[in-house]
């Protein structure tokens, strides 16, 4: 197998281990093991299990990234491209249970890990943030176009979607129109009103 080939073996069976059993529940020799090879060479494509899992949260948050860049830069109506939008998020949630559950809900307690983890999100967020302030209505939802308050808009985005993409992993028999219909009813009848010129203010 030629070397390119057999380390996305390995990131695929790492990626599944490391979101069934946590980061320390994973073994190098158990990933070597559903691999299909020996641990030394997994060892010759990552030189510890910290490597490795920096490697998958630099991948899939990558391709997270770059979805969003793609879809947050699309012209059309915003009726028509946030549900897109949101499909085509919930769609890389399918196609990549393993390593969702790796990205969000993997609880490490090791402070290295976390801090990767942190570090690999943030930069997340210093890319797609300044795409979501473009979009119209979004900097009047924040109250301001300071990244302070961007930065609350983004977590109410994040939030919504990375909890329902969670309970969604625990009942997978749910048709993905739903999860995109129950998503879109809890963010998009605000967003457009806002629109339409309407804000809440306090009484």
């Amino acid at each position: 197998m030629p070397a390119a080939a057999r380390r996305e073996v390995i990131e695929d069976a790492a990626t599944e281990l490391f979101a069934q059993r946590g980061y320390h529940g994973a073994a190098m020799e158990e990933i070597a093991q559903r691999s299909g090879i020996s641990a030394p060479v997994v060892y010759e494509h990552f030189a510890s299990k910290k490597e490795l899992h920096q490697r998958l949260l630099e991948r899939h948050f990558s391709a997270l990234r770059a979805l969003w860049a793609k879809q947050l830069r699309l012209a059309g109506p915003q009726r028509e491209r946030i549900p897109r939008m949101l499909d085509a998020w919930f769609a890389y949630v399918q196609e990549h249970l393993y390593a969702w559950r790796m990205l969000f809900a993997d609880t490490t307690g090791d402070p290295e890990v976390q801090a990767s983890h942190r570090a690999v999100a943030a930069q997340s967020r210093a890319l797609l943030v300044p795409l979501l302030a473009a979009q119209p209505g979004s900097v009047e939802i924040a109250g301001s176009a300071q990244l302070e308050s961007l930065d609350m808009l983004w977590e109410v985005l994040r939030a919504v979607l990375q909890g329902l993409a969670l309970w969604w992993y625990e009942h997978q028999h749910v048709p993905r129109e739903r999860i995109v219909s129950t998503a879109m009813n809890a963010l998009w009848i605000g967003y457009e009103r806002v629109l339409a010129g309407e804000v809440w203010t306090p009484a």
